[in-house]
């Protein structure tokens, strides 16, 4: 990739030219440097300024992944199922990248890297990349930046994503949505079932897991849960399934595969087009809302907010007033844009 000739995104419109330092590590993540993409991960999740223009840069070339996200209530096995599914898809001779969506740590703000250590056989696998995201209790931001790991993670060449949370909140949800085929994992004891229906999980499931099948109550939980997919309105033609597994055993994980291949079999036969754009126009507005947004947070930080923002500090223009008379401001608007644009424009 060069500064001087900058490539062109799928609609040929030209993509911005970096500082030299960021594309070096864009030249090195082409090369399929894996240290390079470690750092722009870096870079995307500690919201660095030049993030809209790592990812506009790799944009072109994703769209290519599986995406899979793995959620559920904590203790449902979700890591040990995902270190069987990292296993099936190498056979396979699929590249696989999991990004774990971990809580916040108490002492750092960094992800705790539990679900990382217990994935430490693949290390050594280099078509295997693990990674760990902190959500640092930010909901739309941890939403946003999973998006552009994801695509970081895509374009560097690998042919299944797996996303996987640590719970069942709005948060979870939301990072759900960036996935292909959607994998809800429950357990037989603590009335799981309904925890996950009243999470609504059960409206955004593709696939049911019942996991430690071996326990009390198993069967009934997948009774449970296939009678609520017949329940579902008139008219979706996909009938998420209800596959019995015991990841600790390696029992049932190729069902699972198979489950999620034919998901994916189905999205490539029943392409809605108007659901594609009406996702695109989303993610538009989130990236626009979201850039806006951290722009002027780098503005204030940095001391070179436009006039009206320094009045609003002091108290002499209340913050709506403030707000309508920037956006009748070109000017204003601009200079509130130029002061937080950092990213080597």
């Amino acid at each position: 990739m060069s500064a001087d000739a900058p490539e062109t995104s799928r609609n040929s419109t030209p993509t911005r030219p970096v500082n030299s330092r960021l594309e070096q590590r864009l030249e090195q993540f082409a090369n399929h440097d894996r240290n390079a993409l470690a750092r722009l991960i870096t870079l995307v999740e500690n919201r660095a300024p030049e993030t809209s223009a790592i990812i506009e840069r790799v944009y072109p070339l994703t769209g290519h992944a599986q995406v899979i996200g793995i959620t559920g209530p904590p203790g449902a096995g979700k890591s040990t199922l995902v270190n069987r599914l990292i296993i099936k898809y190498r056979a396979l001779g699929k590249r696989v990248a999991v990004l774990a969506i971990d809580p916040s740590s108490p002492f750092s703000g960094g992800a705790v890297l539990g679900d990382r250590v217990r994935m430490t056989d693949h290390y050594k696998d280099s078509s295997v990349y693990i990674r760990s995201l902190s959500s640092r209790g930010s909901h739309g931001g941890l939403s946003r930046a999973a998006r552009e790991i994801v695509k970081l993670l895509d374009a560097f060449g690998h042919d299944v994503i797996v996303i996987e949370t640590v719970g069942v909140g709005q948060t979870e949800l939301s990072v759900m949505d960036l996935a292909d085929t959607t994998v809800v994992v429950t357990v037989p004891e603590g009335g799981d079932s309904v925890q996950v229906m009243k999470a609504g999980l059960n409206e955004i499931a593709d696939v049911f897991v019942v996991n430690k099948a071996d326990r009390e109550g198993a069967d009934r939980i997948k009774a449970e849960l296939e009678l609520n997919v017949h329940l579902r309105p008139a008219g979706a033609e996909w009938r998420p399934p209800v596959i019995m597994t015991e990841a600790a055993a390696d029992k049932g994980i190729d069902l699972l595969v198979s489950a999620i291949d034919k998901h994916r079999q189905y999205l490539a036969e029943h392409v809605d087009a108007e659901r594609e754009a009406e996702r695109r126009r989303r993610e538009f507005v989130e990236i626009l809302t979201a850039e806006l947004d951290e722009r002027a947070g780098r503005a204030l930080k940095d001391g070179r907010a436009p006039e009206i923002m320094k009045e609003v500090g002091a108290g002499r223009v209340n913050p709506y007033s403030a707000m309508h008379r920037l956006l009748g401001d070109p000017e204003a608007i601009r200079a509130l844009l130029s002061a937080g644009n950092d990213g080597g424009d």
